[in-house]
């Protein structure tokens, strides 16, 4: 099964387990870029804003043709209780023809923010929800083999 991680980071914590699934699934990676300017206080307030609203932003073209593969796995950080809004803006420009979601998040959200994803496009195959704790103290290994191993089955 030909497989594809694509996420969206802003802090270094979605990147990670990005890189985490994309090796333990030998598959292909691509990132999300946001035109909009994230960064700073103001860009942090303005990112929870867009993301309390449900706005859509201008995204960097992605390279990688989904048409390629059997399953793309999804990762966004958690911001305001929902996904950002360039996974929104992702998920609502493309066709997927098998899902699976993580996100990372400061406490909480995610359930929430999954939710949401699936509004936008299909039942995911999986799930994996990972707290800002477990990522900086490298307590997510054993999640993470979990959550690909369902995805290899």
């Amino acid at each position: 099964m030909k497989t594809l991680v694509l996420f969206y980071s802003l802090t270094g914590n979605t990147e990670k387990i990005a890189n985490g699934i994309a090796a333990k699934l030998n598959s292909d990676i691509e990132e999300i870029f946001d035109k909009k300017n994230r960064n700073g206080f103001f860009g942090h307030l303005v990112a929870g804003k867009d993301a309390v609203l449900r706005k859509f932003t201008e995204i960097e073209e992605v390279k990688k043709d989904l048409s390629q593969y059997d399953l793309v796995v999804v990762g966004t950080p958690v911001w305001a209780w929902g996904m950002t809004p360039a996974i929104r803006t992702y998920l609502s420009k493309n066709k997927f023809n098998k899902l699976a979601f993580f996100c990372t998040q400061g406490g909480s959200g995610g359930e929430r923010t999954f939710r949401g994803m699936e509004e936008m496009t299909k039942q995911p195959v999986a799930v994996l929800s990972l707290i800002e704790k477990e990522i900086k103290n490298n307590h997510y290994q054993g999640k993470v083999k979990e959550f690909c191993d369902k995805l290899k089955q």
